[in-house]
């Protein structure tokens, strides 16, 4: 696969498999084109040749749009909350427009301890509590392959090692991860250079 950002070919060659139970972290410089690889997994960026490809637990191909609706959690840089919200109300929205319900609301609730967060307005969050509250979707509605575009950059010691925990047990579910990092992740992860 290759991927071009206006007329800069970020990177050329590129083949990829991720499989149940594996997490990827994508390296590379600033502009090298992690975040565009998550996009263009997403759906939100065509390659400018090659294709993502998704296929069901007994190897079958799946429709790549099905696949991306019903299975895909994306995480971007930026966390793509509503600000005039309070934190409450768009883990509400933010689980209703995944398909999750009351149910899944409260195991995010519990997993990311967001109960002191949640009568607060967005804006008023730090950016730790802001990426907590947007990990909520990944535990609300659980979907397979997790997207995460520096996943750990703006938590704090403790948080870090809460939302390990959580990745981990993903992992341990079949789940599947592929995070753009600077750092690396605090568990075994493959390690692929973008731009290399």
């Amino acid at each position: 696969m290759s991927v071009k950002r206006g007329e800069r070919r970020l990177f050329e060659g590129l083949d990829l498999l991720v499989q149940a139970g594996e997490a990827v972290a994508l390296t590379g410089a600033n502009g090298s084109g992690k975040t565009s690889l998550l996009r263009a997994i997403a759906g939100l960026l065509r390659p400018e040749s090659g294709a993502v490809a998704f296929h069901g637990p007994d190897g079958a191909p799946l429709d790549p749009d099905e696949a991306r609706a019903a299975a895909t959690h994306l995480v971007g840089h930026q966390d793509g909350l509503k600000s005039s919200r309070t934190a409450g109300e768009e883990l509400q929205f933010q689980a209703a427009w995944t398909g999750a319900g009351p149910d899944g609301v409260a195991a995010a609730i519990a997993a990311l301890a967001l109960k002191p967060l949640l009568e607060l307005e967005v804006r008023r969050l730090s950016s730790g509590q802001r990426r907590r509250l947007a990990f909520g979707r990944l535990i609300a509605s659980p979907r397979p392959l997790w997207l995460l575009d520096e996943p750990m950059a703006p938590l704090d010691a403790q948080r870090r090692t809460q939302m390990s925990e959580l990745m981990q047990a993903h992992l341990k579910g079949g789940g599947l991860i592929v995070a753009a990092v600077h750092d690396p992740l605090p568990f075994k992860a493959r390690s692929l250079e973008i731009g290399a």
